[in-house]
């Protein structure tokens, strides 16, 4: 039915305000009150943002209930398992699969792009050893905008998708240059006869003039979690790029952005915090301990990797990584203590009525950090392989907002809460 709005009634002066409701492809239906404020002199107050619509997007769809994600109208369970990283990437940026040909001639330029400027090793030199590869990363990703100042201000659709693939391509290079400058270690290029993932991965492992071993079930395992984590509608770090973007600034400050806000530890970092709390777990024999402890309201101590904000139901990426996860441990003959505890979890919540009732599902969180680590991806740079994966995402959404007819700039209201006028004394 066309037309349709909701009556909203002041219950101070009994007066009526109409507003329409917008209808979606698939999901909510949604209540336009853009001009709330001027129609009544009211701000409306949601924090977290949890039932406001920021945008118009025709990019992902989750409907936490039924515990389903769609990247562009395909189901996150077929990408994950019948299409690679770089198909999907190819997917949200231009809002189809490739075909093989096109596939072909993608991958051949994201290669030759994936090798950045040999001016920015001087940004690596300046950092102190040790420093966070996350926070190298996001400088690096901003240092891009100084080489590459062609694309400060872009208008053109083929300028958008140059952009686009340069930064997908470069941000492994340097996240890969962001950890071996932080350890001291000799920098690896990439190698044209590798593919995306795999060249990561070579990147990060290898060493001047020698092999190394990278087993298919490995790169598999990593270009899944990178499918996985590509785009996720409008989280905390996607925000952040929309809102910077409204802005006008150049894409590479509002990529470095969604970085920053990606390191959080309720964000990004989950998955290094799920396996700092199996550490802190230490063995099969404590679990059930730390379990009492989680179900204790008195008691401080959460179980990190279980629920989900918008998931209601079991996450559906949590469910393509438990059998990744299977799969390494079968191929790799995976067997430590933290693998161990973390099934024990597993199964207690699975099948306790304490998480049960509260939906205290796995997340992706819980088995990508369980898998980083079975593939001798160090802790810290968990939340760059984040990145990594949710860089096209980033870039599809920042075209998106481009291919507005106008952009608006966010800008928040507030809840006033502090004194009124003071009258100083002179």
């Amino acid at each position: 039915m066309k037309n349709k709005t909701v009556t909203v009634t002041d219950n101070r002066t009994g007066k009526k305000y109409d507003f329409p409701i917008l209808e979606p492809t698939i999901g909510p239906d949604v209540v336009d009150i853009s001009k709330f404020y001027s129609d009544t002199g009211m701000f409306t107050f949601d924090r977290g943002f949890t039932s406001t619509a920021s945008c118009r997007s025709k990019i992902t769809y989750i409907d936490g209930g039924k515990g389903k994600l769609m990247y562009r109208g395909y189901d996150i369970a077929f990408l994950a398992t019948k299409k690679s990283f770089l198909e999907t990437t190819y997917l949200l940026l231009h809002k189809k699969l490739p075909d093989k040909e096109t596939l072909k001639d993608f991958s051949l330029e994201v290669k030759k792009r994936s090798f950045i400027h040999e001016g920015m090793k001087k940004l690596f030199d300046a950092f102190p050893d040790r420093a966070h590869p996350m926070a190298i990363l996001a400088a690096g990703v901003s240092a891009l905008s100084t080489f590459y100042f062609d694309h400060l201000d872009i208008d053109s659709p083929d300028e958008y998708m140059e952009m686009a693939t340069r930064v997908v391509a470069k941000i492994p290079t340097i996240a890969a240059l962001s950890y071996r400058y932080s350890q001291g270690l000799p920098v690896i290029y990439p190698d044209m006869e590798k593919g995306f993932t795999e060249n990561f991965l070579y990147m990060l492992r290898g060493y001047p003039h020698s092999h190394i071993e990278l087993k298919p079930i490995e790169i598999k395992a990593l270009d899944t979690i990178f499918t996985l984590h590509a785009d996720h509608e409008q989280n905390a770090s996607t925000t952040a790029v929309r809102v910077v973007g409204s802005t006008h600034a150049h894409p590479y400050a509002c990529v470095a952005s969604g970085i920053s806000a990606l390191w959080g530890r309720a964000h990004g970092g989950a998955n290094e915090s799920v396996i700092r709390q199996l550490e802190l777990i230490g063995s099969v024999e404590n679990v059930d301990k730390y379990i009492a402890k989680a179900k204790d309201p008195n008691d401080s101590f959460r179980l990190m990797g279980f629920g989900h904000r918008v998931y209601k139901n079991f996450d559906p990426r949590a469910t393509i990584l438990k059998n990744i996860q299977q799969e390494l441990v079968s191929e790799l003959n995976l067997d430590s203590s933290l693998m161990a505890i973390a099934k024990k979890i597993e199964d207690i919540a699975l099948s306790d009525e304490y998480f049960i009732e509260r939906n205290l599902y796995p997340n992706i969180d819980f088995y990508s950090g369980i898998i980083l680590q079975a593939l001798k991806i160090p802790k810290e740079m968990f939340a760059v392989i984040f990145v990594i994966g949710r860089t096209p995402g980033w870039i599809a959404q920042w075209i998106e907002l481009k291919e507005q007819d106008s952009i608006k700039i966010a800008r928040p209201r507030q809840l006033y809460l502090g004194p009124t006028e003071r009258t100083p004394k002179y």
